[in-house]
């Protein structure tokens, strides 16, 4: 349901000088009000128009873009400040589901707010059909999510293998092997 509140995560934040602070991040499914403040979330967390391209490109096309997934975290205004989606990919004829882009406001970076996007994204894709979950991103980041390398998965992409390459499973399916294909590629 557009809007609705998917839930709360909790990050402690160490601002070195004072004491433990803790920060509640509210996630909420994209509405269409949040179009124009993601892209320029992705524009900022980013720092150029290529990303920005890619996720209108994964909006505007019908195999890849799932209504529903994409999932806004809030600040205690309820400002935009961070996002993740899961879109559709294949590995083999499977549909499986690739999370990103994860996007936050650099004010905001290092906090939690990221991982607030990936754990709400994640807990909803366990209730859907697929089987996996697939990223493309920092090797060192998204094994805390419970994300490993594809390749132990038996996942190939010819111009993405590699350690940033990763999946996950998502239910009790087994995790498809074979060659990796997204409608749209950046």
């Amino acid at each position: 349901m557009p809007g609705s509140a998917i839930g709360h995560s909790t990050h402690p934040l160490n601002l070195r000088k004072g004491p433990l602070l803790s920060i509640i991040w509210n996630t909420r499914v994209e509405t269409p009000s949040d179009i124009e403040p993601l892209r320029d979330i992705t524009r900022d967390a980013f720092g150029r128009e290529y990303e920005v391209t890619f996720l209108d490109d994964l909006r505007a096309d019908p195999v890849a873009w799932i209504p529903g997934l994409s999932f806004v975290v809030t600040a205690p205004d309820g400002k935009p400040i961070a996002y993740t989606l899961l879109t559709r990919c294949h590995v083999g004829d499977v549909p499986v589901l690739s999370l990103g882009p994860v996007a936050v406001l650099p004010a905001y970076q290092g906090q939690g707010a990221g991982g607030a996007a990936v754990r709400a994204a994640l807990t909803t894709a366990r209730d859907r059909p697929e089987p996996a979950a697939i990223v493309l991103g920092h090797a060192e980041y998204y094994p805390r999510f419970g994300f490993r390398q594809a390749t132990e998965f038996g996942i190939h992409h010819p111009q993405y293998d590699g350690p940033n390459l990763m999946a996950i499973a998502l239910g009790n399916q087994a995790v498809p092997a074979g060659a990796l294909t997204y409608p749209v590629t950046g």
